[in-house]
């Protein structure tokens, strides 16, 4: 299968969406905790090690980072939340710019809401389910650093994660993935090609 994403591009960093890339087009955003995975799951569907910075400090993430797959199609990392020694101030205005930018940006169509597998649907995980719902946004969860458990485990925190969606985002979609292993990794692109118009078979 074509990999639409191998030339990805990173765009700009912005701390205000309203001072981002023209909002026309279409572009997925990828949310979540600050110890999530989601600079390792972009680097792993785009094949690129780099493309998103990964530091052993977790909160790195500050800005809202844009990156072009092609003309008119991006992926979105959003600054990531829950990181303790950011400070009250800092978080409040991160999370007033990731709400700003879910409630209000038109090319967005799909956030992925990623979550580690052993600590699913924290406080802030569930409100950011709450705003896509709100905006109607299509969202997939995904249930990162899955090589962590054992099969039975990861099943099991899978089933008991979708149930739970039932009443947060009942249209929500939900996959196991692991940066490490890559497992995952073809399903999460399968999702995206759907969102973004991406065809997805050989060129």
């Amino acid at each position: 299968m074509k990999n639409h994403f191998q030339q990805t591009c990173f765009i700009m960093g912005t701390p205000d969406s309203r001072r981002g890339p023209p909002d026309s087009g279409v572009e997925v955003a990828f949310a979540g905790r600050s110890n999530a995975g989601k600079s390792s799951a972009l680097n792993v569907i785009t094949g690129q090690r780099a493309l998103a910075r990964i530091s052993k400090a977790p909160g790195r993430t500050r800005e809202i980072n844009f990156f072009e797959v092609s003309d008119g199609i991006r992926l979105v990392d959003l600054p990531g939340y829950g990181y303790a020694k950011v400070s009250k101030s800092m978080k409040g205005q991160w999370q007033r710019n990731i709400a700003h930018y879910l409630e209000t940006r038109q090319s967005l169509c799909g956030v992925v809401l990623l979550m580690d597998v052993r600590h699913p649907l924290k406080d802030y995980d569930q409100q950011v389910l709450n705003w896509c719902y709100a905006a109607e946004l299509q969202t997939h969860v995904l249930l990162t650093k899955a090589d962590k458990l054992k099969r039975g485990p990861a099943q099991s925190a899978l089933l008991q994660t979708r149930k739970k969606l039932q009443n947060l985002h009942p249209e929500a979609s939900i996959q196991l993935f692991s940066a490490h292993t890559r497992a995952g990794d073809e399903a999460l692109q399968q999702v995206l090609y759907g969102w973004l118009g991406l065809e997805t078979t050989e060129a």
